[in-house]
């Protein structure tokens, strides 16, 4: 995720993406880093049938340098566009 000026990244890990976004959207995480810097840009996402293979996935991208980050959504939303609309059809 990221903000709407595409300057600040946010990784996490779900089990449900939509709701996971909706909150994140509506600013319902009291004191939480994605309100301090208003992060609510869906601009990418894995999907993974075990919470353990995507825990693994989101340690290594958190381990990674920022622009390692951005060429990685690059490749798949060259415009950061918001995805949001896209997983809930």
């Amino acid at each position: 995720m990221m903000n709407q000026r595409n300057t600040t990244l946010y990784v996490g890990v779900t089990s449900s993406l939509a709701v996971r976004i909706t909150k994140h959207k509506n600013k319902e995480y009291i004191n939480s880093f994605t309100k301090k810097y208003n992060i609510d840009k869906l601009v990418y996402f894995e999907d993974y049938d075990s919470i353990e293979d995507a825990i693994v996935r989101e340690k290594m991208i958190k381990g990674w340098k920022k622009f390692k980050k951005i060429e990685l959504i690059k490749k798949e939303n060259p415009g950061f566009k918001d995805l949001y609309e896209d997983i809930l059809k």
